[in-house]
This record gives structure tokens, sequence and C-alpha cells, in this order.
């Protein structure tokens, strides 16, 4: 059972997708989630305000795609594969809600707040990379927070490319996620013996 914020969230994907963030007023989203408009303001003081909010919830689900992707006892060269292809998974299923965080965002000053939002997804790409740095299988000479933050870059701006730009280029997904995965493999030096 959603809560009412979550209701609001929900409602206003739904809304900015059928109308376009310009013409969705509040009231639209309110009706779509069933509460009284004034319930919306307890929650968000504008429709952009919900923006952040939507990020949250995409960076959740990308999130989750990535662990059920990627399997603890495969090496790192897989987990990384298997990475890849979550963010990809992604990105594709929910490519119209990634333009509307991105087209809502940048027109508004929360795109300040994208740094703490990525913050769990970055977490684990830190940790992911640090594993790697310590058993010596990435160069030692990795700074992980930065690394981290450009691995995701890359991988969601290739799965973009594809998806949010020219969708007619689905026959390219494969040899995209090759090209990164073998980019990858030469920034972070791996050294790993392949099975």
């Amino acid at each position: 059972m959603m809560n009412k914020r979550e209701k609001i969230i929900h409602a206003a994907i739904e809304a900015f997708r059928d109308k376009g963030i310009e013409k969705t007023k509040i009231s639209d989203i309110v009706t779509l989630a069933g509460i009284a408009q004034g319930t919306f303001y307890l929650y968000f003081p504008s429709k952009l305000a919900v923006m952040p909010a939507i990020a949250e919830v995409m960076i959740e689900k990308t999130i989750a795609a990535v662990k059920e992707h990627v399997q603890e006892e495969a090496s790192f060269l897989t987990k990384l594969e298997q990475m890849i292809d979550a963010i990809f998974i992604v990105t594709r299923d929910y490519r119209e809600v990634l333009s509307l965080i991105y087209a809502g965002l940048a027109a508004t000053e929360y795109i300040k707040e994208w740094e703490t939002i990525y913050e769990p997804f970055c977490s684990w790409v830190r940790n992911f990379l640090q594993q790697a740095k310590t058993s010596g299988i990435i160069r030692d000479s990795i700074d992980v927070e930065r690394t981290a933050k450009l691995v995701i870059g890359l991988i969601e701006s290739a799965a973009e490319q594809i998806y949010l730009y020219d969708f007619k280029q689905e026959d390219k997904v494969l040899v995209q996620k090759a090209e990164v995965l073998e980019f990858l493999k030469h920034a972070l030096h791996v050294r790993e013996v392949q099975e």
C-alpha cells in the first residue's frame, strides 16, 4: 500500500508522461493520486519539487536492478558486465521517466540535489571498486570516490545514447555495451585472469 507521498510521486510520473512537464498542473497530479490539492502541498511546494523524489525512485530501481543482476561469486569483469546490463535495462524500461527527470531537474534549482540523490548508488559502486582495488584486480592509483562517479556516468550516458536520444538504435545495444566494458577494462587496468 502506497503512502500519500508515494501516490503523489507516481501520479506525477504519469501526468508528466501524458501531458509533459510544462502542461501538467498540480490539479492533474492530485486527481491521479486521489488526494486533495492541499495534501500535495504538505509534501511538495510545487510540481517541479517532485522531480528529486522521482529521481530517488529511479535510483532505488537502478540499485535494485544492479543488486539483482550482479552475482556475488562472479569475477570482477563479469560483475562489471552485469552492472552495465542492469543499467541498460533500467534505462530502456524507464526511458520516458528518465527523460522527464533530466528535463525537470535541469529546468530547476533541484539539479543541485543530484549528488545527494545519487549517493546510495555511488556508495555501492565505491564499495565494488574498493574491493577490487584491495584485491589487486584494478590499478592501485584509482581514487574510488571519483572513479565511482565516472563509471556510473559513462554507463548511464552510453545507455541513454541508445535509449533516450535515438531509440531506433536497438540493434546497437550489444555493441555499445561491449564498448563500455572494454573501455572500463582498460581505464581500470583490470588485472584479472578470466575463467
